[in-house]
């Protein structure tokens, strides 16, 4: 199977780190990439 079919078959995902981590920043640039968001929030 495709590395496309995988992505496509996913649809919910969980970011755990500790506090202070960048899970915020990881989560807004992953859905920019994807075409979800159109701005990163400062």
């Amino acid at each position: 199977m495709s590395l496309q079919q995988e992505i496509q078959k996913r649809r919910t995902f969980g970011i755990i780190s500790h506090p202070d981590a960048g899970k915020t920043t990881l989560t807004e640039k992953l859905l920019l990439f994807g075409g979800l968001s159109k701005k990163l929030v400062r």
